[in-house]
């Protein structure tokens, strides 16, 4: 749906969003999620199931099971379309990546000592994040995996962990950013973010003698 609308965020914050036309997705499995036209495919507010929408007339209200709100006030409609997208494929990734995503799996204390593996394709609203893991500390680990690290791995790796840390029984996640080749755009953004960069060694991990890993 294309609307003008308000949209009013309480939870643990508050946030509003003022009178806008926006772009308003309803999912079928229950998400819901507030869009402009300046922010790529970053949504400005959202909230992922299980919650429930309920609409009474031209205000929405989007409840989750943690009693936070996300509030929509229409105040016009300019365009309304429901469309069944059907059963999702799945992302078929490169095979090297894959593949380093199940040796990272095997070897999880090549994150750090005391590292456990919780499971790999850990999924959330927004896809699955390709390795969920606990630090010595037990504190949670969203891991995204890439052959060639650039700045939209590290954009999908910040959503994933903005949607992450909203759920208290994962909060707080910290992120690892981890590729066989991390641009140097990328590392600065990913550490002014607060996410680990691992640069991996496909040979080392596969136990084919080479240089060790080299952790930043």
């Amino acid at each position: 749906m294309i609307a003008r609308c308000q949209v009013d965020y309480a939870g643990r914050l508050t946030a509003h969003l003022p009178m806008a036309t926006r772009l308003l997705l309803v999912k079928s499995d229950g998400s819901v999620s507030v869009h402009s036209d300046d922010r790529a495919y970053k949504p400005l507010n959202w909230m992922s199931p299980p919650c429930w929408l309920i609409e009474d007339g031209k205000l929405w209200i989007v409840e989750n099971k943690q009693g936070e709100k996300l509030v929509i006030s229409i105040d016009e409609v300019l365009h309304d379309h429901s469309q069944a997208l059907g059963a999702e494929p799945g992302l078929q990734k490169d095979g090297v990546e894959a593949h380093l995503q199940e040796l990272l799996a095997e070897h999880i204390k090549t994150l750090g000592d005391g590292y456990t593996l919780v499971r790999r394709e850990f999924p959330t609203a927004i896809g699955p994040v390709d390795i969920m893991a606990r630090d010595a500390d037990g504190r949670s680990v969203a891991v995204e995996i890439k052959r060639r690290g650039e700045i939209d791995g590290v954009e999908q790796l910040t959503r994933y962990l903005e949607l992450l840390n909203r759920d208290p029984l994962l909060a707080p996640v910290q992120g690892v950013f981890a590729a066989q080749i991390i641009k140097p755009q990328a590392r600065t953004l990913a550490e002014d973010r607060g996410i680990r960069c691992l640069t991996l060694d496909y040979d080392e991990l596969r136990g084919i003698e080479s240089d060790e890993f080299r952790l930043f």
